[in-house]
């Protein structure tokens, strides 16, 4: 009897050449199935779950497992937050405002990171510089130590009596004959604006440029770690032919080292831009939002709508669309930078 090939014409030979083709793609997807679930219970569902409670009026009453479902609502949270209506349960709300300050706080933070960043990977990279191990050792501090303990140590640091910051000012002061009472300065309390046209339009109190010299101390070790892995990519010989071409430093840095950082830099900055955007763990601990609510930014309002509003449905709202902002943020960063492209180097 003839026996039947796989390259014999035939139904059920197709499907064989089918199976033998597939094979590796159902190997991956075999491998990928355990990540699906995982994924699924601890970020898919929850992410579902939180859209459908921006559409109900759930509350505290609704955690029991025995309790009754919460109302639908429709829309109702979104108008409430977008028509200025939450102003009546929480006070001093205003999420354009807060919006506004929160956009700002991105772009007032981010670019000195990246730019801080940049400027000492490039001067602890020069040849010959002793210690170069211990200086790249010591800025790495700030990133492996915990938000809580930095949030905390430079807010006692900006305390008005006893903060290290009023006393070294006081001791300047002091030489060109300033009394210690001038310096001080209430950080975290002061609603007088000390820059009234930084922000036109909005008040940034003195516990804004405290928290941004914080996250600023937190922020530009992360860039100055990428920047100087890509320095290290970058061919000795392109830095030669310009030094025998004439170019100064000045020169090589912003027509060689510039363009061959960017390829690194930028999804840097897009990962910063993210992180600035929610970071949450300087604002609550530093300045809890204040004064006024003038310092909060929409993760720390969500989770006030949670912790003393008890506003489930609504802070579900909220969350949906911090999602979106940052998501058209991430998309319009993604556009002007040009973040995914190929990049030719060679």
């Amino acid at each position: 009897m003839a026996t039947l090939s796989a390259n014999a014409p035939g139904p059920g030979n197709g499907l064989l050449r089918w199976w033998k083709r597939t094979s590796f793609t159902r190997a991956a997807y075999l491998y990928l199935i355990p990540a699906f679930l995982v994924m699924g219970i601890i970020t898919f569902y929850p992410m579902f779950y939180q859209v459908w409670m921006s559409f109900t009026d759930y509350n505290i009453k609704n955690l029991r497992m025995d309790s009754a479902p919460p109302n639908n609502v429709g829309l109702k949270n979104y108008e409430d937050i977008f028509k200025g209506e939450l102003a009546k349960k929480v006070q001093n709300f205003n999420f354009w405002r807060i919006l506004v300050f929160n956009l700002w706080w991105v772009i007032s933070n981010v670019p000195i990171h990246v730019i801080l960043g940049v400027l000492i990977a490039v001067l602890l990279n020069v040849n010959g510089l002793w210690f170069k191990k211990v200086y790249r050792a010591v800025y790495v501090l700030p990133i492996i130590l915990p938000w809580l303990v930095v949030a905390t140590v430079w807010r006692n640091m900006f305390d008005q009596d006893s903060g290290s910051i009023n006393l070294l000012l006081a001791s300047v002061g002091g030489l060109f004959g300033v009394p210690q009472e001038v310096f001080r300065i209430r950080w975290m309390e002061s609603i007088v604006p000390p820059i009234n046209w930084l922000l036109p339009g909005q008040a940034l109190p003195l516990s804004y440029y405290a928290m941004l010299i914080t996250n600023i101390w937190m922020g530009w070790p992360y860039n100055c770690i990428v920047a100087t892995g890509a320095l290290q990519s970058i061919p000795k010989d392109l830095y030669e032919a310009a030094s025998i071409d004439g170019a100064s430093p000045t020169q090589q840095f912003f027509n060689i080292t510039v363009p061959l950082l960017r390829p690194a830099m930028i999804p840097a900055a897009m990962v910063g831009t993210i992180t600035t955007f929610n970071l949450f763990n300087c604002i609550y601990f530093m300045s809890g939002g204040g004064p006024l609510r003038q310092t909060e930014i929409l993760v720390t309002t969500a989770f006030d709508l949670v912790k003393s509003q008890r506003l489930y449905g609504m802070a579900a709202a909220f969350c949906v669309v911090i999602f979106f902002v940052l998501l058209g943020l991430t998309l319009l960063t993604n556009y002007v930078t040009r973040a995914t492209e190929s990049y030719d180097v060679s």
